[in-house]
C-alpha cells in the first residue's frame, strides 16, 4: 500500500478526471482551506443539503423515509446543537480500481464541535460525496459552502481487488445529489 502524493493527485485529476472541479493549489486566505495539499485534497461543501424536517420519527437505516428530509440551499448553513445534516461535495470523484480514498473532517470544524463522517471511497466508485455533518457542541454551528469541509487521501493497493464497487453494483455509485441511507433490495 502506498499513500499518493500531490503530484499523483494532480496528474490523475488532469488526465483521468479523478476529481472535478480540481483546484491545483491550496486556497487558504480568508477561507477554510481547500484544494491540493501535500498528500491529499481538501474538498469543499456544496450549498445544497438535507436536514430532518417534520415530527420526530425513528431513524432506521432499513426504513429511511425521504419525506422526513427537506432539501435546502444556503450561503451559510447553521446546524443546531445535537443535530446533523447531509451535505454534498462540490467535487465529483472517479476512483481508480487500485485506489481507496479515506476522508477525514477538517480540524477547524472539529474545534467548533462539528464532526464530519464519510465512508471510504471504494475502488471504481464515482459520484459526489454525501457527507454527514453533526454538531456535537452546545451552541449552533455555522458551515460555509464552497470552502473546505474534509480532506481525502488516496492509497494505492499492491494488487487489484477481487471486486470493485462498480462490480458490486454499489447502491451509491454515480450519485449526483445528497443521498439518504438506503438498503440494497434483493
Amino acid at each position: 500500500m502506498m499513500l499518493k502524493s500531490s503530484r499523483w493527485i494532480k496528474e490523475q485529476a488532469e488526465s483521468n478526471h479523478l476529481l472535478e472541479p480540481f483546484v491545483a493549489t491550496s486556497v487558504r486566505s480568508g477561507v477554510i482551506s481547500y484544494g491540493l495539499g501535500p498528500y491529499g485534497y481538501d474538498l469543499r461543501l456544496d450549498r445544497t443539503y438535507r436536514r430532518l424536517a417534520g415530527p420526530p420519527a425513528l431513524m432506521d437505516p432499513h426504513q429511511v423515509n425521504e419525506a422526513n428530509f427537506e432539501t435546502l440551499s444556503e450561503d451559510v448553513i447553521v446546524i443546531p446543537p445535537g443535530h446533523f445534516i447531509l451535505g454534498r461535495s462540490v467535487e465529483y470523484f472517479r476512483i481508480p480500481k487500485k485506489i481507496l480514498g479515506l476522508v477525514f473532517g477538517k480540524s477547524t470544524y472539529a474545534r467548533c464541535g462539528v464532526l464530519v463522517n464519510v465512508t471510504p471511497l471504494e475502488p471504481e466508485w464515482s459520484g459526489y460525496l454525501t457527507i454527514s455533518i453533526a454538531n456535537c457542541g452546545a451552541w449552533p454551528a455555522a458551515l460555509h459552502p464552497n470552502q473546505g469541509i474534509a480532506q481525502v487521501i488516496f492509497i494505492e493497493s499492491s494488487d487489484l481487488p477481487i471486486m470493485s464497487y462498480k462490480d458490486l453494483n454499489g447502491k451509491y455509485n454515480g450519485q449526483d445529489e445528497v443521498t439518504v441511507a438506503k438498503i440494497q433490495k434483493q
